[in-house]
């Protein structure tokens, strides 16, 4: 322990790092591995601290307690560690704290440590938490995770996290991700009352309705974050502004909530709450909430919406404008000037509309109360004669449009040009499609017509309708919905050649899914106007679609574009490719060997080697799923060679263990053996985890045939390891099918049916399949019938069906750490090792 006189002294940040699940760690690796993974990561992190001033206070096990001078320097050592641990097996969490504790011959003493060590805890592995007082001190991309209860202190605590990434909730005795808005909340005591007690009365869905503006989002958010104590499995708000496909808004809410299994049965019998955003933009959806409130006892909902949603079990609460006093209260709290009638007058003109009343207060830098009553009055007149629409809408819409009036050319032009954007922007994307200048972009985040959170800068819906009308009114509508097409299109571009180059690429894939919904606007803008340009991105984003669970919705996109341009170009084939990846992934083998056929041809035509190689890749894997392995090696070979040729070393290593699958289908163990062998070097070399894992479930099954079940379930568990922690839910799902194998040759028909049956279930809720698992599952049946009976497989499969990820992770793991001694002999179906590219 370091001497108390050689610890910074006064205000001190701490940084606190700890593994996640080393009990399990250890398992997976075993001693020896354990051992010189543990002593890699404490190298790695001390070799960080030093580099950046830290002095380290305290080490139990495989935790740090470390204090640094500045702010800065902690953030900068957590970064770095985070950076360099990335790829390794050990995941550490971190939490950083700056505050001033007593500095003790011992050490440090007082509430700071406390809640730095707190934090810490709260995370998961490669997550770096930081508290408000740290975030207040230093210039980093920060992502604000909301208030949360931590053990041992009584008020919320604020945490931030470095880096955009996504990580499942946070650790804490109350859940929530619910937005912290800049500015205070005034008024509506009286309605964040009624919300609350309707919510603890039984209301299981209960809707905030009114139009754009009445403030209906900032009651909902107020009202939860009442009851955040309330629900054990927390507080969760789901955006839903930029969508407008209904059949995305579950997908949005299970990514919401870190689930990766069916959503229903991730939430179960969790005591949550649900705040759905704006739910009128995708309507549809609504019957699809409503059985999931059926199907999950203790779930409750509460959704802001323009329009009741009109479905079993719904209780509306019209959202209506604020009192006079609280209405007075919103407008000189944001105008910073005292109460009087006119401001009184003012906010009557504006039907006491939240939105309308914090529109008019962003003027005051400039025009006085009455100056504003005088030309907001004349436009309200102007616009309600006359009209047979809502009077609030009128209300708002004019203070909009006066609002709109009162900027500069230039920021006007900037307002209307930022509607292109879905889901909001990065500055660089402002920069780039519509020539953003931040003084400007500043200007209308100053004036409430534009929000800056989290590194983007977006509009609330109602203002970007408004933002919409006026781009098209504009002339330029058409000039900057190509810049956006060009601009994202260049992105997928870069990404899909980054994920070939390396393929790995999680936060390549991060990058991409926080930009989707600006890629289906592009999308949608090139189906239009330049169909080969449509085909091309669609086919640039397959990856996307497919790794990241989008399976449905990218081949749908992808059969639209093909039946609407055929012509035979590379974007047409490239195109079929991407149909082919996800028509497999869903079962459709047929469609998807046709597809692969037709764009070979076009390839071979085009003498485009590289789209050559992956549809014969494509087509080698397909005749193996659909019983053909013979068939598929001439195809696979060619494929290798024309990868060794093109350099395409990602490729190569996922075709090399297409093709040892091949060979193991054939019973040809002679040549499986290197080929996978080959394929796990090159993974290794390249930190390829997903793909190491798929070449170790072909030797599995190498080992597995040979009667060598140690060496199997050593494979197996290795293979776990490497995906715990992917976002690939196929990936994972297949590797437990792998494991249930070795786990029924083991002798554990119970255990290998309780895991199939799990994956089972994770393939039906992501409306995936793949032959060789169906091939796996029913033959573990029907072992298992023989050696169990028909009751006892029953209860298996009741087991299995009921089982978490987490779950089937840890059975697998116990039930490969057995000794061999089957009854089964070496008889390890072949079809051990399949793909799930």
């Amino acid at each position: 322990m370091t001497a108390a006189r050689e610890l910074p002294g006064g205000t001190v940040t701490f940084l606190f790092t700890d593994i996640e699940g080393s009990t399990q760690l250890l398992h997976d690796l075993g001693a020896e591995p354990y051992a010189a993974a543990l002593a890699e990561h404490r190298r790695i992190l001390r070799t960080a601290f030093a580099a950046h001033g830290g002095f380290e206070v305290d080490t139990q096990g495989d935790s740090f307690f470390v204090a640094f001078p500045t702010p800065e320097g902690a953030v900068a050592a957590a970064a770095a560690a985070r950076d360099e641990l990335r790829d390794g097996p050990i995941g550490v969490r971190m939490g950083i704290h700056t505050g001033t504790p007593l500095l003790v011959e011992e050490g440090y003493v007082g509430p700071d440590v406390h809640l730095g060590a707190r934090i810490a805890a709260a995370g998961h592995g490669g997550q770096v938490l930081l508290s408000k007082a740290t975030r207040e001190l230093v210039a980093a991309e920060l992502t604000d995770l909301g208030e949360h209860r931590l053990k041992d202190f009584d008020k919320p605590v604020v945490v931030f996290q470095l880096g955009s990434e996504t990580f499942p909730p946070l650790k804490t005795i109350s859940n929530t991700n619910l937005p912290r808005p800049a500015s205070s909340f005034v008024g509506r005591d009286a309605e964040v009352a009624e919300v609350v007690a309707a919510l603890r009365d039984g209301a299981r869905f209960l809707t905030l309705t009114g139009p754009g503006g009445s403030g209906k989002t900032r009651l909902a958010i107020e009202a939860a974050a009442d009851v955040v104590g309330e629900f054990k499995a927390g507080v969760f708000w789901v955006g839903l502004a930029p969508l407008r496909d209904p059949t995305l808004v579950t997908a949005t809410v299970a990514q919401t909530l870190g689930a990766k299994d069916d959503l229903a049965q991730h939430i179960g019998e969790r005591e949550m709450l649900l705040l759905l955003d704006n739910l009128e933009q995708v309507i549809d959806a609504a019957t699809d909430i409503a059985s999931l409130v059926e199907a999950c006892p203790n779930l409750r909902l509460l959704v802001t919406s323009r329009e009741r949603l009109r479905v079993r079990g719904e209780v509306e609460y019209p959202v209506a404008p604020l009192a006079d006093p609280d209405a007075v209260a919103l407008f000189c709290a944001r105008a910073h000037v005292e109460p009087d009638e006119t401001v009184a007058e003012l906010c009557r003109r504006l039907d006491n509309l939240p939105l309308a009343v914090e529109l008019a207060a962003a003027r005051t830098s400039v025009l006085t109360p009455g100056e504003i009553l005088a030309r907001v009055a004349d436009r309200l007149d102007l616009l309600r004669g006359g009209r047979d629409a809502d009077a609030r809408q009128q209300t708002l819409r004019a203070t909009i449009v006066w609002s709109f009036e009162l900027l500069t050319a230039e920021e006007q032009r900037l307002f209307a040009r930022m509607s292109v954007f879905a889901g909001g922007a990065t500055l660089d994307s402002a920069v780039t499609v519509v020539d953003a200048e931040l003084d400007t972009l500043q200007s209308l985040v100053d004036k409430s017509l534009v929000r800056h959170t989290e590194g983007r800068f977006w509009m609330l819906e109602t203002i970007r309708e408004f933002a919409g009308e006026r781009l098209e009114a504009s002339g330029d509508a058409e000039e900057i919905r190509r810049r956006h097409l060009d601009h994202f299109f260049r992105l997928a571009e870069e990404a899909e050649a980054s994920l070939n180059e390396t393929g790995i690429g999680n936060e390549v894939l991060d990058e991409l899914e926080r930009e989707l919904d600006n890629f289906r606007t592009a999308l949608d803008f090139a189906e239009v106007t330049d169909s080969q340009r449509a085909l091309r991105l669609a086919g640039a984003l397959t990856d996307l679609w497919d790794r990241r669970g989008h399976h449905a919705e990218g081949l749908a996109r992808l059969e639209r574009l093909v039946r609407e341009d055929d012509r035979p170009t590379g974007a047409y084939a490239w195109a079929l490719n991407g149909v082919s990846q996800l028509a497999s992934r869903t079962g459709d083998l047929e469609r998807a060997m046709a597809a692969d056929d037709e764009a070979l041809a076009l390839h071979r035509s085009l003498g485009d080697r590289r789209g050559q190689a992956v549809s014969l890749w494509g087509l080698g894997y397909l005749h193996i799923e659909l019983g053909n392995p013979g068939l598929a090696v001439p195809y696979l070979e060619e494929a290798v060679d024309l990868f060794r040729e093109t350099g395409d070393a990602a490729l190569l290593r996922w075709t090399l263990r297409t093709l040892g699958f091949a060979y193991l289908r054939l019973g040809d163990l002679d040549n499986a053996r290197p080929v996978y062998d080959e394929a796990l070097e090159r993974a290794r070399a390249a930190k390829d985890d997903d793909l190491a894992a798929g070449a170790l479930g072909g030797l599995v099954g190498v080992a597995s045939a040979q009667g060598k079940l140690t060496e199997a379930a050593e494979y197996a568990l290795e293979g776990l390891r490497l995906v715990g922690d992917s976002r690939d839910v196929l990936m994972k799902t297949s590797r437990i099918v792998v494991a249930a194998d070795v786990v029924a040759a083991l002798g554990e028909a119970a255990d290998a049916v309780r895991l199939v049956t799990y994956a089972q279930a994770r393939y039906a809720d992501l409306g995936a399949a793949e032959p060789w698992v169906e091939l796996d599952i029913a033959e573990i049946r029907a072992i298992a019938l023989e050696m169990l009976g028909e009751k006892e497989l029953a209860v298996a499969e009741e087991a299995g069906r009921g089982l978490t990820t987490d779950e089937a992770f840890a059975l697998a793991h116990e039930a490969l750490a057995g000794r061999p001694g089957s009854v089964l002999g070496g008889g390890l179906p072949l079809v051990t090792g399949g793909e799930a590219e």
